[in-house]
């Protein structure tokens, strides 16, 4: 049907108001409810009585059957971290090579813990990962099963506050191109006092959370994260290099912005499988942070 001169059309359907009468009306998709304006500049309350909870799990072995190998220099990624938190002002508790029945064991224990005195949560997973898993000892686990119970409808007393998970796991089978450093795939190499770099095998895909979580990636999407035989993982050094020099100033996103660019700096120089000479790595993050924040030192 022709529009008349000058009629003005809109995406909604004509209702009837009569048998041969109708009258044009605008529908939304939705009800809008007015707020108030928006502060760019606002953050996270930071000022509870503890920084927060920080869980690290580390695993270096694999049951046999999975026939994962040995993740040499996780060790090193482990105490970094462990320090460059506590540094923080986190309470962290660190777990190795749990089967998965003990890793959901204590993810559960964290998330039905009273986190009211506390500002935040970090969980920190360093294995091999595949698909949207990660693998402890004896089993994959779904990372969404790491995350959800950590929601408000699960555990109200993070409902507002920052929930921080770091996975250092291979996301996918692909090389980065061109960069310096060593690097091998996730097998067994025989030079312990050789420093090597080997990868996390497998690939872990971002997953959405819910508000207030950020989860940080070793890796984007489809590729190989590396990890050097003595000194740990390019992202997890970077990451705690970042957070010793910049953890008490910079804002979480800048922070992370900050690894993504030292870590592609880097490339593979090191290598027995003689294709991964020259390869790179960059990591990613998927914030779902509605405010910024910092880790500012808490007043005595």
């Amino acid at each position: 049907m022709a529009s008349s001169p000058g009629q003005q059309e809109t995406d909604s359907k004509k209702l009837k108001k009569s048998q041969d009468e109708y009258e044009n009306h605008t529908e939304t998709d939705a009800i809008i409810s007015r707020t108030a304006a928006l502060d760019p500049a606002a953050e996270y309350k930071m000022n509870n009585v503890k920084r927060g909870l920080a869980l690290i799990f580390n695993h270096e072995r694999f049951y046999w059957q999975l026939t994962l190998p040995e993740r040499r220099g996780t060790n090193a990624d482990r105490d970094n971290l462990h320090r460059r938190l506590h540094d923080l002002g986190f309470e962290v508790r660190v777990y190795s090579d749990l089967k998965a029945v003990e890793v959901l064991e204590k993810i559960h224990e964290a998330s039905t813990t009273d986190h009211s005195d506390f500002d935040c949560f970090i969980c920190v997973f360093l294995s091999h990962g595949e698909d949207n898993q990660v693998y402890a000892y004896d089993a994959k686990i779904e990372i969404q099963r790491l995350t959800s119970l950590f929601k408000g409808d699960k555990c109200k007393s993070l409902v507002g506050k920052p929930k921080i998970f770091i996975i250092q796991a291979c996301r996918g089978n692909q090389h980065d191109e061109p960069v310096l450093a060593t690097d091998s795939t996730d097998g067994v190499i025989d030079v312990p006092d050789t420093n090597v770099i080997e990868v996390d095998a497998a690939s872990v895909y971002t997953l959405p959370a819910g508000a207030d979580f950020i989860m940080c990636y070793s890796v984007a999407e489809g590729y190989y994260s590396h990890r050097e035989t003595l000194f740990g993982s390019w992202y997890v050094q970077d990451l705690c290099e970042i957070l010793k020099t910049y953890g008490t100033t910079l804002e979480l996103t800048e922070l992370l912005t900050l690894v993504n660019r030292k870590v592609s700096l880097r490339s593979v120089e090191n290598c027995l499988d003689r294709n991964a000479i020259g390869k790179k790595q960059v990591p990613c993050f998927a914030s779902m942070l509605t405010k910024k924040l910092y880790f500012k030192p808490k007043q005595n």
